[in-house]
Formats: C-alpha cells, sequence, structure tokens
C-alpha cells in the first residue's frame, strides 16, 4: 500500500518534458548576435533597414529549426499530427486545393484588416507592410506544394483551413465550427500582434546598430540605457520569430487560441494602440519622476538600484528564450516546463510587473502621500490586468493534460507553491480561473486539445 502511494505521488509531482531546448535556443541566439556584429560593419551595404531585420530573425529562426530537427526531431511530437514513419500517403489534389482556398481566404482577410483599420494606414508600419509586400507573392506559391507534400503525412488531413476551405465552397453538412473559429483566431493574433514587434525589434535594433560603445567607460547611465535596449532587443527578436513561424512541419503551429472575450481582453489592453488610449484616462500610475531622479545623488543607490531592475528585466528575456521559434500571446503552441518555467509559472509576468514598480517607483511622488497612495493603487490595478492574463492563459492552457500535470508539478514544488497553500482561491484547476466550485473535470467542462483540428 505505501509502495503504492509514493508511486502515486511521483506521478503527481512528474514534469512534462518541454518541446524546445535552452541550449539550442541559446546557440541559435549567439548566431544571431554574430548577425549583429556584421550589421554593424557592412549593414550599410544594405538597400534598407529592413533586411538587416530578415538578416536577423534568419539567424535566429533557421538554426533553431536546423537543430531541432536533427536533435529533437519535433515532426515525431504526437501534437504535430504528422507521420513520417510510413510510406507517404498519396496527396489529394482536391483537398489540398480546398485547403489552400481556406488558407488564402485567410490572407484575404487579413489584408483586408489592414485595408480597412486606420491604425493601419499611418507610416509606422511602412516597413512591416514593405516586407509583406515582398514576401507575400513567394509565400503563396511555395504554400501550394507545401501544402501538397505535408497533406500525405497528416494523420488528420481535414484540418481547419479544410474546414473554411470547405465551408466556402458551400459544404455545411460535415464542417466543423470550432475548427474554423479556431483557425481565424489564430490569424487574428498574428495580423495584430506581428507588426506591432516587427516595428518594435526595428526600433531596438537600429538603437543597437547605432550605439557608441564609448560611452559605456565611466557611465553607469550608459551602461544601464544599452543593457535595457539590448535585453528587450533580445525579447522582441524571439517573439518577432514566433509569429513568423507557425508551422506544422516543426511542430511550431497554433494548437489552440484563447477562446474567451475576457482572455483576449486582459491581453490587448497591454499593447499599443489599447494602452494609450486606456492607461492615459485610467491607470496612469507613472506621472511623477522615474527611479534615477530619486537615486541620482548616491551613485552607490543608484548604481545598485539599476542593477536590480536590469536583474528583473533579464529574468524577462530569460523567459522568452525557451519559446524558440514558438513564442505567441493567446495562443497555445507547446508546454514550456524549461527555463524559469521549471521554477514557477509566468516568471514573465511576476519580473516585468516587479520591475515596473522599481522603474516608476509610484511610492515616491514628492507631492503629497495622498498622490503617491493613488499612484501605487494604479500600479497594483495594471497588475491586475496581468494577474487575469495569467489565469486565463492557465485556464485556456488546462485543456491540455500536459499543462495540468505542469501546473500541479509547481503547486508542489515551484518557488511560490506557498501562495497556494495560504490563499486557496488562487490555487489552480483545471478549466476554472480560480479555485471555486465543484472540480470542471468531473463535470466533464474541461475540452481536449483540438490536435487534429488546430490552426496552422
Amino acid at each position: 500500500m505505501k509502495k503504492n502511494n509514493k508511486r502515486k505521488a511521483a506521478e503527481v509531482t512528474a514534469c512534462p518534458e518541454a518541446p524546445t531546448s535552452v541550449a539550442i535556443n541559446l546557440t541559435a541566439l549567439a548566431i544571431s548576435l554574430l548577425a549583429v556584429v556584421w550589421l554593424r560593419e557592412y549593414g550599410q551595404q544594405l538597400p534598407s533597414r529592413t533586411l538587416g531585420l530578415v538578416v536577423v530573425c534568419a539567424a535566429l529562426a533557421l538554426p533553431i529549426i536546423l537543430l531541432e530537427w536533427l536533435f529533437l526531431k519535433p515532426y515525431r511530437n504526437a501534437s504535430a499530427g504528422l507521420d513520417f514513419s510510413r510510406p507517404r500517403k498519396r496527396g489529394s489534389a482536391r483537398r489540398t486545393a480546398v485547403k489552400l482556398l481556406g488558407f488564402y481566404a485567410c490572407i484575404g482577410l487579413v489584408a483586408g484588416v489592414y485595408w480597412l483599420f486606420p491604425e493601419y494606414r499611418g507610416s509606422f508600419y511602412d516597413n512591416y507592410f514593405r516586407l509583406v509586400k515582398a514576401a507575400l507573392p513567394w509565400w503563396l506559391l511555395l504554400a501550394i506544394p507545401y501544402f501538397y507534400w505535408l497533406d500525405g503525412y497528416m494523420l488528420k488531413p481535414r484540418d481547419g483551413y479544410w474546414q473554411l476551405g470547405s465551408w466556402l465552397l458551400g459544404r455545411r453538412g460535415d464542417i466543423d465550427g470550432r475548427s474554423i473559429g479556431q483557425l481565424l483566431l489564430g490569424w487574428l493574433v498574428k495580423l495584430f500582434f506581428l507588426p506591432l514587434m516587427f516595428v518594435y525589434l526595428g526600433n531596438n535594433l537600429t538603437a543597437l546598430l547605432n550605439f557608441d560603445f564609448a560611452r559605456l567607460a565611466g557611465s553607469f547611465q550608459a551602461v544601464f540605457d544599452f543593457t535595457f535596449n539590448f535585453l528587450y532587443y533580445i525579447d522582441l527578436l524571439f517573439v518577432t520569430v514566433g509569429y513568423v513561424c507557425t508551422l506544422r512541419l516543426f511542430d511550431s503551429h497554433i494548437r489552440t487560441a484563447e477562446p474567451s472575450f475576457l482572455g483576449w481582453g486582459v491581453a490587448l489592453l497591454s499593447y499599443q494602440p489599447f494602452w494609450s488610449a486606456f492607461s492615459g484616462n485610467y491607470l496612469k500610475y507613472d506621472e511623477g519622476p522615474a527611479w534615477g531622479f530619486w537615486l541620482w545623488d548616491t551613485p552607490l543607490a543608484y548604481g545598485l538600484w539599476g542593477s536590480a531592475i536590469l536583474l528583473l528585466i533579464a529574468i524577462y528575456v530569460w523567459a522568452s528564450v525557451p519559446f524558440g521559434i514558438r513564442f505567441s500571446n493567446l495562443t497555445h503552441r507547446g508546454i514550456l516546463t524549461n527555463g524559469p518555467y521549471r521554477f514557477t509559472k509566468h516568471p514573465a509576468y511576476i519580473s516585468k510587473n516587479l520591475s515596473w514598480w522599481m522603474i516608476s517607483m509610484p511610492f515616491m511622488v514628492s507631492s503629497s502621500a495622498d498622490e503617491a497612495l493613488r499612484h501605487s493603487l494604479l500600479l497594483l490595478l495594471v497588475n491586475f490586468v496581468y494577474f487575469m492574463r495569467a489565469r486565463t492563459e492557465e485556464r485556456h492552457l488546462s485543456w491540455d493534460p500536459d499543462y495540468v500535470a505542469y501546473a500541479r508539478y509547481i503547486e508542489q514544488r515551484g518557488l511560490f507553491a506557498c501562495v497556494g497553500r495560504w490563499v486557496p482561491l488562487l490555487k489552480f484547476r483545471a478549466g476554472c480561473l480560480f479555485n471555486v466550485g465543484s472540480q470542471p473535470e468531473k463535470r466533464g467542462e474541461v475540452r481536449p486539445v483540438l490536435n487534429g483540428l488546430a490552426a496552422e
């Protein structure tokens, strides 16, 4: 009996394997940073800054794809829905044509959104659209052999693209509307986040290429500014590559997308243009002087405080590295259990929110204690937005049994496992935002991962 209990305890606390390798991702990052060095020396010969972005992104993505293919073999993962061990089935040209119709329809919808909304008609996204216009014809052309070839190895070839294409052709009887909805939500994620992250990455890369390293000598402020930009550059590099590389062949496709309005609302609220519109009227917590103003006259405190901020940002970036080519908001593309995720859930949110307290120091507003309290409460509301992002993400990811196992592992062995014991309401419960009510597993409400119908 005791042996059975020990065996059950071991099963509960086991942590699932991650689909990525931190070592591979760091190797690719080193190669990409060498590309940055090359751009500093010879990048002036490139016809545009946009090509420099393509160089650094390709220098990250291609080594990850190659090394994963050699060592991790992601195409063998059950989540990929592929089987290369058997002879290739004869691909269906008709089925491929239906898939391509669904794929081209998605591209058309994205183009329509960009054409319709004023947000995308200014100069802010010019470099992004310039690259898209150059790459789109090749992308549309290469999709034909890719879809046809992959169709012969898919275990369930009637994926979201086939469902959408069939619906457009007027077939209504055997169509899975949820599969089409998940496909469109996945594309909505990409159409919103990719241009934004691409532009941000371009700005950080430009600052990196133009930085005068002589400024670093004897100036902690210059060291802080450079390191701050450099760390966020690394984060944006993984983020941008992640939004581009959504391919089933590498098991980096979108399995499922966040289905709830709440999940989408708290996520989009954290990004432009929604953040400026909302925070300016309701969550403006950083109206006072930032940390440097308060500590400038005390060099030792200035250096220690600034170093602590950089450490938190480094943890935030460390949380992006394990994603490799799989980063994406509002989607499930594999359960990360390596890097900082081995120690806690949501390490990026935790470190980022702590850094905002140290950067803005709302409790140091000089006008009055009343204003200091008000600004601190506003920052707490910002923290609450990210708390709700974490909870909605957990509810969505709990469709996957691997995430449930991971959450149980962290609940027992994570750095903040005590929080669940102190506040039972915050303990993980699959399918729920909070630990209230009856178990959803017992009610049959935790939906399975849509491996066969996931958007690519």
